[in-house]
């Protein structure tokens, strides 16, 4: 199977908080296939984090672009807002 083919199935979403603005993490992206593939590539080459959960994705793909996230998810985004905290500490230490 060739790399440059995407997955069956494959669906994306990003979302951005910034605690200054936001008063809850917004989903700024959303895709399936190609559009899912893209949206992946452009976090990996803006070294952004990427946490694969597709039951979590499931779930916050159904909700419109610019939408805040529902506090009924705020618990398993602040899981996946967490691992990349963590990250980005790790980053920073030289990790």
């Amino acid at each position: 199977m060739s790399e440059d083919k995407p997955k069956p199935g494959r669906k994306a979403v990003a979302l951005r908080y910034d605690a200054q603005e936001d008063s809850a993490p917004r989903v700024v992206a959303k895709g399936n296939r190609l559009l899912a593939e893209r949206i992946i590539e452009i976090a990996r080459e803006n070294e952004i984090p990427i946490h694969e959960d597709p039951d979590l994705v499931a779930v916050l793909s159904k909700l419109d672009v610019d939408r805040e996230i529902p506090e009924l998810l705020y618990k398993a985004v602040a899981e996946v807002l967490a691992y990349v905290y963590r990250l980005n500490q790790s980053f920073q230490r030289g990790q």
